[in-house]
């Protein structure tokens, strides 16, 4: 029997070959792939095939790994050893580096993406407890004409999502790939 990751490359490779409908609203156009946390480092080293996937279905690929995303944003704040005394005083400050991290992302897709190209989110666990995954997926959707894949680290269940161990879930308009698809 395959692994859980092969099954989700199954999924994934069945799915992203299939037609895509035009005329979606931004969060209907995007993918989770969702696989338990645990498989995280196997996932990454194993990205490329969703890639050539994805380009297999005729389609282009871009990759946003957004796993440095927080550790660079909070090096340019003018106050991080302020921060870093009282961590507390950040908190405030969680939704500003949602959206300039949404805006910056926007900017580097802006030349690279059209309505026929996937751009494959790497590393949205590292959000977890800076921002929230579904509102950063919400505004960095709208930038994206194509599809949106978010390479997911949690769980799917009764049309819910959860990252990592969170204990509130979310729904979402996304469509849910699994290792059970």
């Amino acid at each position: 029997m395959s692994n859980r990751l092969e099954r989700l490359i199954k999924s994934y490779t069945n799915f992203i070959s299939i037609p895509w409908t035009k005329g979606l609203a931004d969060e209907q156009r995007v993918l989770f792939a969702v696989y338990h946390k645990e498989d995280e480092l196997k996932l990454r080293a194993r990205v490329e095939e969703f890639k050539f996937a994805t380009e297999s279905a005729g389609h282009k690929w871009v990759k946003l790994d957004i796993t440095r995303l927080f550790p660079e944003w909070m090096a340019s704040q003018k106050y991080r050893e302020d921060y870093f005394e009282e961590p507390e005083s950040l908190q405030t400050k969680y939704k500003k580096f949602a959206k300039q991290s949404v805006e910056k992302l926007a900017s580097e897709l802006e030349s690279q993406v059209d309505e026929n190209t996937l751009v494959a989110l790497v590393g949205c666990g590292t959000l977890f407890g800076f921002a929230s995954v579904s509102d950063f997926v919400k505004q960095l959707s709208a930038f994206v004409p194509g599809r949106l894949l978010v390479l997911f680290p949690g769980e799917y269940i009764d049309n819910k999502y959860r990252l990592l161990d969170a204990k509130d879930g979310w729904g979402y308009l996304a469509t849910a790939i699994t290792a059970e698809n």
